[in-house]
């Protein structure tokens, strides 16, 4: 039976690889592969194949069933940028940034005529910060309370980057199908709380959160305890995060499948206990029964808790096929229950798939089922314990390196620490601290919190607490799981240690190095603003660093530096910042702190703190220039005397950039507008001229001029652009310079990040991230779509 259900599992995982749903009902195939198996196993043929094939298209047909259904609920490309009034209520905690506040939102019903909107979606609220330093003026917002809100409306979008985040599928997975901005003084309140289970729920969380928050005002794991108790992870502070990343603890800092299964266990023992005293209850229900049920009720109030999030589900789900089988005496396989529950999560939630916490965890469960059943003999525990540790990281450490291109080294030692002090001492601290009326146990569970904290905190700074790498190849990570189970068989088994020699791909297998005088340029889709990768054979640089999204987010630390890690960039031999405007210089501080820089070049104002955090910084200005590996690095403005001229504008005074190989050359232009381009058309005239040209400003009207897109003459054009920005750019008139000049156009919001190779060659090799990395769910236009890989 296992071996069947992990091949529906693989159709149901299939059917999230492909670019767009099917259209013929292929699942009538699958009772038609069922007869014949049963015919096929009556007349004793092999069966098994076809039993096998109607699984795989059993899984891939349910999840192309549930999606389209899922993508029927979907608002039409006509609503988008349309303001429309709907009611509804906030169906879960609203989360409280420096300036908005965001939500999920169920639309009870639409008030604007004609007008077509999902049942869930995700809102932002922003506020004025002039009437009010934290949250301006943003009404103080509960889960479940009834608004009639005006909405501006946006289908799922999100940046596409090679080894980046896919927020359209996590959107997607939680049934999130479109979103939204609160249009300014548009709210009122109907009513104060809708009288039905779901909010009852989220509103008891919040009210849970407010609780602790009181109780341990200014404390720095007041965050932690949250997210521990009501599964609020955005509540953790994000350098916590990284220190718990780093110690490879972070699958403890929320409401985790450990925590659920240690609270149920917990109250199935105590339960067992009490109820085994009573003669009389135990001749009613057997205590183990009686235990049972308390165990799988206490899971399922602690997953409420946890606003019923997807990690949580999949650990009730797992208790509650197990706790079914101890019910009926049927407790077999161990392997067999947990098939059972990955049917259960895989049949309930198709998406889970896409997350990478669904195979972690799953992946860890059969890993200690793996060395601990059906082995000889009863080890020691505290040697059971440190077997079953070795063997989860061990196992882990693939999928890992696949995922996030990197695995915590000290993680066993922290989690032999975080383990026992999180799960059994302030999870449990926190739980019965928030219900009683003082708040010493919650300062108590914040102590050992703190404690543990503070432990961490040292093992995160340890220079070789973290490994990081490129991306491993599909084929290496396969054959490191295979060494794996080599490794972990039994004592006994000859050659178990020759499991280590199929990790060395793992580590060994790098991307090959660009040939010399090959340049790869990637354009990273970082919303409204600027990065740009160059490499060569032994270099790398990085041409601006994105916008900063909030105060500890922006592209550097989102997506810069993953994909920086991913393409085994360990060191960048220079940072551009072209100017000052947040949309450039958003994410450099990060990128400074995560990868060494060894320059720094930009046009930043003297007082700029950002220098200070580099190695060796200088200003930008024409004539600069370098070679690295046969290809050219020139900086044609701004000119050096242009700093003593306050009355320039920053844009004006941006760092332009060129870089050439043999045949070809690429002009990233950054900001400049009008005055800069005749600037340089007059002094820069033939350096100007450029195959590829990263589009000055964005294609804003100030820039582009006539003269400037003649003298550069691109045969390629890239926009820098975020999807539907405020600034509608590109204008109009700006694009239709670059089709006049018969361009070929390319713009991130639409097609992502934009790779180009270029070398000895008379062609471009042009790959968008989108085309090679396309999924149904993806918000693509029909009359606008994704270009394909080309060679231009």
């Amino acid at each position: 039976m296992p071996f069947f259900i992990v091949l529906f599992v693989a159709g149901s995982a299939l059917l999230q690889l492909q670019a767009a749903l099917p259209s013929s009902p292929g699942w009538m195939l699958v009772p038609l592969l069922l007869l014949l198996a049963w015919l096929t196993r009556a007349r004793r043929l092999c069966w098994v194949p076809l039993l096998a094939l109607a699984c795989v298209v059993g899984g891939f047909w349910w999840a192309a069933l549930r999606a389209d259904w899922r993508l029927a609920d979907a608002l039409p490309a006509a609503m988008e940028g349309r303001d429309v009034q709907i009611v509804g209520v906030i169906a879960g905690l609203p989360q409280h940034y420096e300036r908005s506040v965001r939500f999920t939102f169920d639309v009870e019903r639409v008030i604007t005529a004609d007008a077509v909107v999902p049942r869930r979606i995700a809102l932002s609220w922003w506020g004025s910060v002039a009437k009010n330093a934290e949250r301006g003026s943003l009404p103080e917002l509960k889960p479940g309370e009834r608004w009639q809100l005006t909405v501006r409306w946006r289908r799922p979008h999100g940046s596409a980057n090679p080894h980046g985040f896919d927020y359209e599928a996590w959107l997607i997975e939680r049934n999130i199908r479109a979103t939204g901005t609160v249009r300014p003084k548009s709210g009122r309140r109907i009513d104060a709380l809708v009288a039905q289970p779901a909010y009852w729920v989220q509103a008891a969380r919040e009210k849970l959160r407010t609780r602790i928050l009181q109780a341990l005002p200014e404390r720095a794991y007041a965050g932690v305890l949250a997210a521990l108790a009501i599964g609020d992870q955005r509540a953790i502070a994000p350098d916590q995060w990284q220190t718990f990343t780093r110690t490879g603890v972070n699958h403890l800092m929320s409401i985790s499948g450990l925590h659920v299964t240690m609270i149920a266990g917990l109250v199935f023992l105590l339960a067992y206990a009490l109820w085994r005293r009573s003669a009389r209850l135990t001749l009613r229900l057997p205590a183990r029964k009686a235990a049972v049920l308390a165990g799988l009720l206490a899971a399922f109030l602690y997953t409420l808790l946890a606003g019923f999030e997807v990690p949580a589900q999949r650990t009730l789900y797992m208790l509650a096929v197990m706790a079914a089988a101890l019910w009926m005496n049927r407790l077999g396989a161990a392997s067999a229950v947990l098939s059972v529950a990955l049917l259960v999560v895989v049949l309930i939630d198709p998406w889970a798939v896409l997350a990478p916490g669904f195979w972690l965890s799953f992946g860890a469960v059969a890993v200690i089922l793996y060395v601990s059943v059906a082995r000889i003999g009863r080890p020691h525990w505290l040697y059971a314990w440190a077997k079953t540790q070795w063997a989860v990281t061990l196992a882990l450490v693939p999928a890992l390196l696949a995922m996030f291109q990197q695995v915590s080294i000290i993680s066993p030692l922290a989690n032999a620490l975080a383990i026992p002090v999180v799960s059994l001492g302030v999870v449990p601290l926190t739980l019965i601290g928030m219900v009683l009326p003082f708040d010493w146990v919650l300062q108590l569970a914040h102590g050992v919190m703190a404690g543990c904290g503070g432990v961490l905190e040292w093992m995160s700074r340890l220079p070789a607490a973290v490994w990081q790498q490129h991306a491993p190849p599909p084929w290496s990570v396969a054959l490191a799981l295979g060494g794996v189970a080599i490794l972990l068989l039994p004592r006994g088994f000859p050659l178990r240690w020759a499991g280590l020699a199929a990790f060395l791909p793992l580590f060994l297998a790098a991307p090959p190095p660009l040939p010399e005088g090959q340049l790869q340029l990637t354009v990273l889709d970082v919303g409204h603003g600027l990065a740009v990768v160059a490499r060569t054979r032994n270099h790398a640089l990085l041409f601006d660093a994105g916008p900063a999204y909030g105060p500890q987010a922006d592209a550097g630390n989102r997506m810069v530096v993953p994909y920086l890690r991913a393409r085994g960039v360990k060191a960048l031999d220079a940072l551009v910042v072209s100017h000052d405007d947040i949309d450039h210089y958003g994410g450099a501080s990060s990128v400074l702190q995560a990868v060494p820089v060894r320059q720094l070049l930009s046009s930043l104002p003297d007082l700029d703190p950002l220098p200070f955090e580099a190695a060796h910084a200088a200003r930008c200005f024409a004539g600069q220039s370098w070679d690295w590996d046969g290809v050219r690095f020139e900086l044609l403005h701004p000119p050096r005397d242009s700093y003593a001229d306050t009355t320039i504008k920053d844009n004006n005074r941006s760092c332009v950039l060129r870089i050439a190989t043999a045949k070809h050359a690429v002009l990233i232009a950054a900001d400049i507008e009008a005055r800069a381009e005749l600037q340089l058309v007059a002094a820069e005239r033939d350096a100007l001229r450029a195959q590829v040209l990263i589009v000055p400003h964005h294609g804003s009207n100030t820039s582009s001029t006539p003269e400037f897109v003649r003298a550069v003459d691109p045969r390629i054009a890239i926009y820098p652009i975020g999807y539907r920005n405020r600034f509608g750019h590109p204008h109009v008139d700006v694009q239709a310079r670059y089709l006049l000049a018969g361009a070929h156009v390319y713009r991130t919001d639409r097609d992502g990040a934009v790779t180009l190779l270029m070398g000895a060659g008379e062609t471009i090799r042009v790959t968008p991230h989108r085309a090679n990395y396309r999924r149904y769910w993806q918000n693509a236009l029909a009359d606008d779509p994704v270009p394909d890989p080309d060679e231009i």
